[in-house]
């Protein structure tokens, strides 16, 4: 994310709202693992944008500013609810039906992996940055983007090896546009 000023108006919060809000929850949702909470995020991040917009309209890249604050704010929410996750977590008695085996497998080997890789393959593979506008938006050099990619793929790979027997056994199975993408 670059806070450089240009000279220009720059696009209109209507257009920027209309254009980036459902992506940016996307981005969110696929982090965070819950819809309501990846719009509110969003919304949050927006509702700041919205009395400072002649400012941060100038700026090349303003949707950066408000993905930037949507990420805080997830990374906030996160640390003030997550002891009262774990302790709902294990009071939990009952057990109730959920996704199906690829989604459940799917969303527990991202939830394994570090928030730094967690967020990198959020950014590459569904907001579809390039690794330079990973490292700009994370404050890293892009050495470490690519890092966090090659141990996040290592791991999910494994994570979800272990769940898919058709590729324990030696089949192959399809591969996905997100899945081919590789690195710059």
């Amino acid at each position: 994310m670059s806070s450089t000023v240009r000279e220009d108006a720059g696009p209109g919060f209507d257009e920027v709202y209309r254009r980036h809000f459902q992506p940016l929850v996307v981005q969110l949702y696929t982090f965070v693992g819950d819809l309501g909470e990846a719009q509110d995020l969003v919304q949050e991040a927006f509702s700041r944008a919205w009395p400072r917009w002649h400012r941060i309209s100038r700026y090349d890249d303003p949707v950066g500013w408000v993905r930037r604050v949507a990420w805080n704010a997830a990374a906030s929410r996160w640390r003030r609810l997550r002891t009262a996750r774990l302790f709902q977590q294990r009071q939990r008695l009952e057990s109730v039906d959920g996704p199906g085996p690829d989604r459940v497998a799917l969303a527990a080997a991202l939830r394994a992996l570090p928030a730094d890789q967690r967020r990198a393959v959020v950014l590459f593979y569904i907001a579809e940055l390039s690794v330079n506008e990973i490292a700009e938006d994370c404050g890293v050099a892009p050495g470490t983007v690519k890092s966090w990619l090659h141990r996040a793929r290592t791991t999910l790979a494994a994570r979800l090896d272990e769940h898919d027997p058709q590729r324990r056994d030696g089949g192959r199975p399809g591969t996905s546009h997100a899945a081919r993408r590789t690195v710059d």
